[in-house]
């Protein structure tokens, strides 16, 4: 059997939204959404700083001011299963599993994302990946209160995890590790076997490397913003940069064009194995 990696963003990609936004920021009374946003913003520019850190440091600001342990694993799990997910998506993983088996391919599901972790745990599809690297905190001692990020993932730092999952390394921290020198042909899951989904800019230098490495990249959008100028110019973008090799709507429905697209891919890999 060949090793195939599925690897997926998660906000907006097999969401809908931004994480953070679903029952978190509300329990926070957060209710000023874009102002929330261009608090980040501006603090990050202030301090000359990442945004992601910027943004994770405001959360957790704000619940140490109100004395809440809303960021706690528990409750965040408990926020990620009021998370939308696109449609399909339940199902997902079962079907093109089943469709990787009888075609003799091992697939192994990934997320990357700047989205919280245990959120993405606390989703319906929480269970389904290999591994799942994404945001989090370190907590004080009695596990409830969030005093700073143990780790922040941005749009560039993602690629890291792709040689992390190239390699074979299950973790975050060993970075002896990641920049250890493996022969391509002894990697755990090359490059060419690998399919990255993405919704945007922040999945932009994600799947430029992996379209380098040989692999592809899936840009996805939500069908109901396509009207919107935004959305196309996103989509034009992606196309007209070389970004994605394909762009399909995030419908992961039984015989979507997303669902066709993937069983070709792995087709595709099953038969350049062969040759």
């Amino acid at each position: 059997m060949i090793k195939c990696a599925l690897i997926y963003d998660f906000d907006g990609t097999l969401a809908e939204g931004d994480c953070a936004q679903h029952g978190l920021m509300p329990a926070l009374g957060i209710t000023d959404i874009h102002g929330f946003w261009s608090e980040v913003k501006e603090r990050a520019t202030q301090d000359d700083g990442d945004e992601i850190l910027s943004y994770l440091g405001l959360l957790a600001e704000k619940a140490n001011q109100l004395g809440s342990d809303e960021l706690s694993e528990d409750n965040l799990k408990k926020h990620g299963k009021s998370i939308p997910l696109f449609p399909g998506v339940d199902t997902w993983f079962e079907r093109i599993n089943e469709y990787a088996a009888a075609n003799e391919i091992e697939l192994h599901h990934y997320i990357i994302s700047s989205g919280l972790d245990a959120m993405i745990r606390g989703t319906a599809i929480g269970n389904q990946f290999s591994q799942i690297y994404a945001c989090k905190y370190h907590y004080c001692p009695k596990g409830k209160q969030a005093i700073w990020p143990a780790q922040a993932i941005n749009y560039t730092t993602k690629t890291q995890f792709l040689f992390r999952i190239n390699k074979g390394i299950k973790n975050s921290w060993n970075n002896a590790a990641v920049n250890k020198f493996i022969e391509p042909e002894k990697r755990d899951i090359p490059f060419q076997r690998m399919i990255y989904f993405g919704d945007g800019d922040t999945d932009i230098p994600s799947m430029k490397m992996v379209r380098y490495q040989g692999g592809f990249s899936l840009a996805v959008f939500d069908e109901k913003k396509w009207n919107n100028q935004t959305t196309q110019k996103k989509v034009e973008k992606l196309i007209a940069e070389e970004r994605a090799n394909y762009v399909v709507p995030a419908n992961y429905q039984k015989g979507s064009q997303l669902e066709v697209t993937v069983r070709g891919l792995l087709q595709l890999f099953k038969r350049k194995q062969k040759g």
